[in-house]
């Protein structure tokens, strides 16, 4: 590793190397290295996370990059079991940025703090040299407050049962579309939603959630692999079970992509014990935003820190952490 490429913003397995040989090698401590979507701090009473969002096109069908702002880091929050609370907003704009698209940007910004019981409470601006940035990049860091303990991807045990709460791959295959001018003339768009509403039903209704972890960069097969190695368990799952729409299917058979790698930025992948499976399965299916949820697999001893594929055909094979960069700037 001797320069930084575009794979190293991949969330696979570049991007891992990176993280793990460069910040976490700096900044270790037992809080970073659980490797959450959020660190567990103050006594386990509080969720702290940060994101930075530089998505193109930064409007797409679905959202925006200010609502994909609010819901990334909500969402991160809500990973943990916690209720969005408090959120900083910086914000570095290109100089001629038209003031009626930041306009949008920030009512779609407002409008997802709404769903979240979230507000802004510190902020800071910077306006660059044209050229400098590419139109407007925004970070957003939240606090938010437990609301179910013990949440983790460090604890998934075998015989678990791994869900997914919608079908999967829409925000990468919408984000490719719009980049590259492609009409289906169909109603695809980002799946991007915040996902506190679904956590919190599922906390009220006494479900014990063992693990909980947003399918952004390097989608669903990516958070699997972080899984299997955190737990030192495998992670099987059957092909026939992963929901992927249509659309999502099309842009992979002509593209070569792979839906499980494709980010997603309104959809979960959950662990849960067996004996609530069902239970957890019927309350996501009462909410539109997770309508679609599917048990995919479940946490086995088989090859312990592998991710298994189950296929169509009755063979197995392993499914891998991407690697290469699929698609840059996709969040």
């Amino acid at each position: 590793m001797k320069t930084i490429t575009l794979a190293h913003g991949n969330g696979g397995q570049e991007n891992n190397e990176l993280i793990s040989k460069i910040f976490y090698k700096a900044f270790e401590n037992e809080i970073l290295a659980k490797s959450e979507d959020a660190a567990i701090i103050q006594d386990g009473t509080l969720a702290f996370s940060t994101d930075s969002f530089t998505v193109s096109p930064i409007e797409f069908p679905g959202a925006d990059i200010g609502k994909l702002a609010v819901c990334g880091t909500c969402n991160d929050l809500a990973m943990m079991g916690a209720k969005p609370k408090y959120l900083t907003c910086s914000v570095i704009i290109e100089e001629g940025f038209e003031v009626e698209t930041l306009k949008r940007i920030v009512a779609s910004m407002k409008k997802e703090l709404e769903v979240n019981g979230a507000i802004v409470v510190s902020g800071d601006t910077k306006v660059v040299p044209r050229g400098s940035v590419d139109k407007i990049f925004i970070n957003t860091t939240g606090i938010g407050q437990i609301q179910q303990k013990g949440i983790s991807s460090n604890n998934i045990q075998e015989e678990d049962m791994i869900l997914v709460s919608n079908s999967i791959g829409k925000h990468g295959a919408t984000i490719f579309a719009s980049r590259e001018g492609i009409d289906f003339s169909t109603s695809l768009k980002s799946d991007c939603a915040s996902l506190w509403p679904v956590v919190k039903k599922l906390i009220d209704s006494g479900i014990k959630i063992r693990a909980l972890r947003d399918a952004t960069r390097g989608g669903v097969s990516a958070v699997l692999n972080e899984w299997a190695k955190q737990s030192n368990i495998c992670i099987e799952i059957e092909e026939e079970k992963i929901p992927v729409c249509d659309e999502v299917n099309g842009i992979c058979e002509l593209l070569g992509f792979e839906a499980l790698s494709l980010a997603n930025e309104g959809t979960f992948v959950m662990a849960i014990s067996k004996d609530e499976v069902q239970k957890a399965l019927k309350v996501l299916k009462e909410i539109d935003t997770s309508k679609e949820a599917q048990i995919i697999g479940k946490a086995s001893t088989l090859h312990r820190e592998k991710v298994v594929l189950n296929t169509a055909w009755g063979t197995q094979r392993f499914i891998d952490l991407p690697t290469g960069e699929l698609l840059p700037r996709i969040c």
